[in-house]
């Protein structure tokens, strides 16, 4: 029986670090990613062609794939008309169909291409998004819609290409959504069910974990 599917592959984005100026000062950063055409092998840490600028907040095996809904950008490009927006355009490695933050659990398993792969964390917004749109207003706006995308673990290596179906391989149990743990964060309120309903999500980093406790005790 074949693993359902869920969405697509509508663009796969790379890109290496570089060099801008920002408020008057040189920043290095893996933000400005482009489309790529062929298949791009994939890696615990990376795909071909892709390096972050900052691996002590981005990058990493729990970070290893940034995902973004191409629904997300109907949104952001009605509020910033101005904007030409095209794929990559919030730094993600791939723009799918199909999945959006209050759908997809963290601790779900998909197949793409030939790997497989786990969902683990939301994306948080750092300085380096406004510095990508040139404009500061985007940070808070990104973080108060709740639009941030997520990030997947590899757990097969393998190849991913433009055009690649979503396939399900598992719900994960514990039902927390991706906008669930965004939500939490956000709200800063100590609500002990939801805190300990999160941490039972064998995939959520220790990072985030540990952070939720420390708000319970704090």
């Amino acid at each position: 029986m074949q693993p359902d599917i869920i969405g697509e592959v509508l663009s796969v984005n790379v890109g290496l670090p570089c060099t801008v100026e920002w408020k008057g000062r040189l920043v290095s950063t893996g933000i400005f990613k482009e489309p790529v055409e062929g298949r791009i092998r994939i890696d615990k840490l990376n795909l071909e062609g892709d390096q972050q600028a900052d691996l002590s907040v981005h990058g990493g095996p729990d970070k290893a794939i940034y995902v973004y809904s191409a629904q997300y950008y109907d949104f952001w490009q009605h509020e910033y008309p101005e904007i030409t927006f095209k794929w990559g355009m919030f730094g993600e490695n791939l723009t799918v169909s199909g999945l959006r933050d209050d759908t997809v659990n963290i601790g779900d398993h998909f197949q793409i291409g030939t790997t497989a792969l786990v969902v683990t964390q939301p994306r948080l917004p750092c300085y380096k998004l406004g510095l990508r749109f040139g404009r500061n207003d985007i940070i808070k706006r990104f973080a108060k819609q709740a639009y941030t995308g997520f990030y997947l673990a590899v757990i097969q290596e393998g190849d991913i290409g433009t055009g690649d179906k979503i396939h399900l391989l598992n719900k994960d149990k514990n039902e927390v959504k991706v906008s669930d743990i965004v939500s939490l964060f956000s709200s800063r309120k100590r609500d002990l069910a939801e805190i300990k309903r999160v941490i039972q999500v064998e995939a959520l980093p220790d990072s985030w974990k540990e952070y939720f406790l420390e708000r319970l005790e704090a």
